[in-house]
């Protein structure tokens, strides 16, 4: 059979050591959601179960408005693998609707390698930034109107069907590629009351690939997903403890003089 052919974006072949931010680790596959202006997104471990032969796992993230943020992906293995990416349900190489299948445009990462996921792409040279806002604003309601997998980061993970015998060092290292800068801000838009957040399309960012071939086993070998939302909603479900904190001090504000006990008789 003729090995089918997909994007690989050369420079996220080298390894680099990353943020471990927002950090998801699968059985072989770790991805982190990474902020571009620095610091960590807030995430809580949701579900881990296996469909199938598919090994899923699921987080939350706590997203913040107007930013830019990357998705790493590092291959722990010894061998090649092939990621279908999508965010809010769009594959982000050919902008097309993802069922997360064998057949859609991926992109390949080495072994022991990792691979840093900038933005949307539009052509073999150029990505456009992904930025956190609000569902109307986002990519894929404004070009597509599609809502069906809304605030949605999903890594489908395809091991090669005949994988290749790979003698590699996974102890040599890499030139690192310089750390991304901030886009500019995005301006504030309507809050649509308790939607979902969306991931926008935001400015171009230089990012050359080149294809090469890779045939995909039919399964995925796993499935990462991270559901961002923003922070009240996150309250409101309950997945973040949220009450405020008491004001002054317990021992030091402490006035007058001792009370009676329930159901005492003076």
């Amino acid at each position: 059979m003729r090995s089918l052919k997909f994007l690989v974006v050369l420079v996220m072949l080298l390894g680099f050591s990353a943020p471990a931010c927002a950090h998801h680790r699968g059985g072989n596959v770790d991805i982190s959601i990474v902020p571009d202006q620095g610091g960590q997104f807030t995430t809580i471990p949701f579900e881990n179960y296996f469909s199938g032969q598919t090994h899923i796992i699921k987080r939350y993230l706590e997203a913040r408005k107007g930013e830019n943020y990357s998705i790493v992906v590092r291959n722990t293995m010894g061998e090649r693998i092939g990621i279908v990416v999508a965010v809010d349900g769009r594959n982000i190489i050919s902008g097309k609707k993802s069922y997360l299948r064998n057949n859609e445009m991926m992109y390949i990462v080495g072994p022991y390698g990792s691979v840093k996921l900038e933005g949307w792409r539009t052509d073999d040279n150029t990505v456009h930034k992904f930025y956190f806002t609000d569902v109307h604003d986002s990519y894929s309601v404004r070009t597509f109107g599609d809502k069906s997998a809304m605030g949605v980061i999903t890594v489908a993970v395809f091991r090669e069907k005949d994988r290749p015998a790979i003698f590699f060092d996974k102890t040599l290292r890499e030139q690192s590629p310089a750390p991304s800068a901030g886009a500019p801000g995005k301006s504030e838009s309507k809050r649509y009351g308790n939607e979902s957040a969306g991931t926008g399309f935001g400015d171009g960012r230089y990012s050359p690939v080149v294809r090469v071939e890779f045939e995909p086993e039919r399964i995925p070998h796993e499935k990462i997903l991270v559901k961002y939302e923003w922070r009240d909603v996150l309250c409101k479900k309950g997945l973040l403890d949220c009450r405020k904190e008491e004001k002054g001090n317990r021992l030091w504000d402490e006035y007058g003089y001792a009370p009676f006990p329930p159901g005492y008789r003076e």
